[in-house]
């Protein structure tokens, strides 16, 4: 802030915040597994000693940031003889499997004690130091959630926005929408669900011991039935109506023949994350700590021992005491209004999977406080675009699909036996039904 900065540069060893990511695995494994953290970890190890063929999306990431990367010994295998790998291409990573050998054997100790956390402190010093790293980083915290219409919404408080996509539902129904997905006036006021909520996002989302509103007021009656009170019918509306402060991702569910579901999401932010990584122990550090405000206090503001606000929006739909529902997506700031899109047309509609995964989505990314409508639509909703424009949304119509509005992710636990369907737009997508004995 003293430089001048009025947000933290991706290029800045501060924006890269103490991981916690093997702290939550283990913690998870010790709590719930049954296969234990090594078992799990094999495939991973495997795949990383003999090989895996280059995505096609990983081709294009690491040639995009070829100049950032070419010489970090930590991604060195994406760049044989200093040229990016091509999608097809076999990539071994040593090195990393080394790492991942090393949880499995020894838990958080492997990873914090070991190689791996040498490395993270030479990558940030003096900002993140062996001191840190000697502090658990997971923590255990009570979800929130709604009853909509016959299913409950459980999903992450702040720091996470998570709370955006099941409270949009719930507007969403308090406005008494049609009930034919293809009607524009659905698609009107599933979109200013959304808006009339996401404008004071900056203002709510931030570690829970610096919000300015408890985590479970964002579901409550009272904030769904003011936000859907503001709603019109024929006209996109102007946020707020009181005054207001100023990618890449992976989600992952699976359930067993127990009952045990898990809705879970790993990220490094921007695409591949930080310029850093663990030289010697196979991967790149996250630059979530970007997530921080710099504005004297803001209640997301930098500190120490604070987390950042951000995007990560994994929801579990509950039927009584069981799991019903696993829906999840990647996609930043759009995340929440993708699972309250799928969850309107599969869950509340009862849309097919596969038609509620082929069917045309929207976003934006402009929906700040005073901030009008403007929505990028996919193709396949003209008439939906042409009487979005005459309720006075200004709508960008996309050519394509948006590879980046996906892949989601839904698992239909009402099923038996369960169902899945594939996302469109990722071509690597896999949804399976595994029989493990």
């Amino acid at each position: 802030r003293d430089a001048g900065h009025l947000q933290i540069p991706r290029s800045h060893r501060m924006s890269v915040t103490v991981p916690g990511c093997v702290d939550g695995l283990v913690a998870l494994s010790e709590r719930f597994g049954t296969w234990g953290l090594s078992a799990c970890l094999e495939p991973a190890m495997t795949l990383a000693v003999q090989g895996f063929k280059a995505s096609a999306e990983q081709a294009r990431a690491f040639a995009a940031m070829a100049d950032v990367y070419r010489e970090n010994p930590a991604v060195s295998d994406f760049y044989p003889d200093g040229e990016p790998v091509a999608e097809g291409d076999l990539v071994r990573r040593p090195d990393l499997g080394r790492t991942l050998g090393d949880i499995a054997r020894e838990g958080r100790s492997g990873f914090y004690e070991g190689p791996a956390g040498a490395d993270i402190v030479e990558a940030l010093a003096p900002y993140v130091t062996e001191d840190d790293l000697a502090v658990e980083q997971f923590e255990w915290t009570e979800p929130i959630g709604r009853q909509i219409g016959g299913v409950r919404a459980w999903t992450m408080p702040p720091n996470s926005a998570g709370y955006l996509g099941p409270a949009t539902l719930a507007v969403f129904l308090a406005t008494d929408p049609p009930d034919d997905p293809e009607d524009p006036l659905w698609w009107h006021l599933l979109i200013e669900a959304h808006r009339s909520l996401a404008w004071e996002r900056e203002r709510l989302v931030a570690d829970p011991r610096n919000a300015p509103e408890p985590a479970a007021s964002l579901l409550s009656d009272d904030y769904i039935e003011r936000a859907a009170s503001a709603i019109s019918v024929d006209r996109a509306g102007t946020w707020p109506t009181r005054p207001s402060a100023t990618t890449d991702t992976a989600y992952m569910c699976v359930s067993d023949g127990y009952g045990m579901a898990v809705s879970i999401i790993n990220s490094n932010y921007r695409g591949t994350g930080s310029p850093y990584g663990a030289r010697r122990s196979g991967f790149l550090l996250h630059d979530r700590g970007a997530g921080f405000s710099l504005v004297p206090g803001h209640p997301n503001e930098l500190a120490p021992g604070m987390r950042p606000a951000h995007t990560l929006s994994p929801t579990l739909w509950t039927v009584g005491n069981r799991a019903a529902w696993l829906l999840g997506t990647r996609g930043g700031e759009v995340q929440p209004q993708l699972v309250a899109q799928l969850a309107a047309r599969a869950i509340l509609n009862g849309a097919s999977l596969e038609d509620a995964q082929a069917a045309p989505r929207w976003a934006m990314t402009s929906y700040g406080a005073g901030e009008t409508s403007s929505v990028s639509l996919e193709p396949g909703a003209e008439r939906a675009a042409q009487a979005l424009r005459e309720m006075g949304h200004e709508v960008n119509q996309l050519s394509e699909l948006e590879s980046g509005w996906g892949p989601m992710s839904i698992v239909d636990l009402t099923a038996s036996p369960p169902k899945t369907a594939r996302d469109p737009r990722v071509h690597t997508t896999r949804a399976l039904v595994v029989d493990v004995g």
